[in-house]
């Protein structure tokens, strides 16, 4: 998948609250607490920052929810890292070799029948439609940018490379965006279970899969939202 993927339809704006959801991994029972904990509304527009699969319990189960609120129109999925080393492992042997040492192993556990094993084969093709079709590489407000990993920050969206929307690591040396809007990333995880707050970015991937929480930040209002996979959940402000 290229960097800036054109066969995705216009996402949808939104009326009221932006809601951006952090790496979710696999961790369904954190996604469902955070759910019923940020109790989105038919207004509200709910931005995934990618990075569904691998690691977690539940891959599978977490596709299947993201479909299901995706089917409300207020959904906007993105592409991370984890769901491109899926889709490499579906097209060669050497792919699926890394992607089961990263967490594949767990995506396959999930999607294995009874008394079968996970096989790729297994996955739906409406999970592939969803990852290789439906998720995006970016997603831009007024105000905001979201991406799985950072962004160069002299370069143009249109113009970023893989590297930097999937790959590159959020550090305390990251600079602003040359757009001047504020970037909301995942991709680099946070053992405190807290976001990196640089000001101009924000990095919402607090480790659900370890010991962490799944989390969702209120752009807006800088209201955080977690979950995590014991089904307790919590709410703070955004610290610096």
């Amino acid at each position: 998948m290229s960097a800036t993927n054109s066969s995705v339809t216009p996402a949808p704006r939104a009326a009221g609250r932006v809601l951006a959801i952090g790496d979710i991994h696999g961790c369904l029972v954190a996604l469902d607490a955070l759910l019923e904990l940020v109790r989105p509304r038919p207004d509200d527009l709910l931005v995934a920052v990618g990075d569904y699969v691998d690691r977690g319990p539940d891959s599978r189960g977490v596709i299947e929810r993201l479909l299901v609120l995706e089917k409300t129109g207020r959904l906007v999925p993105l592409l991370g890292n984890h769901e491109l080393m899926m889709l490499a492992a579906r097209d060669n042997l050497d792919g699926y070799l890394t992607w089961v040492e990263v967490g594949g192993d767990q995506t396959l556990a999930s999607y294995a029948e009874p008394g079968d094993v996970g096989r790729i084969e297994l996955v739906p093709e409406d999970h592939w439609e969803f990852i290789e079709r439906r998720c995006r590489p970016y997603y831009e407000t007024d105000t905001h940018v979201f991406v799985h990993a950072a962004l160069d920050p002299a370069i143009p969206l249109a113009e970023q490379t893989p590297y930097f929307l999937y790959w590159r690591k959020l550090d305390p040396w990251t600079s602003a965006h040359s757009s001047g809007k504020r970037v909301i990333c995942g991709h680099t995880p946070q053992p405190s279970g807290l976001p990196a707050n640089l000001g101009h970015t924000v990095g919402i991937d607090t480790w659900v899969y370890g010991e962490g929480w799944l989390t969702c930040l209120d752009v807006a209002s800088n209201e955080v939202f977690q979950a995590n996979q014991r089904g307790q959940a919590r709410t703070l402000k955004l610290g610096g």
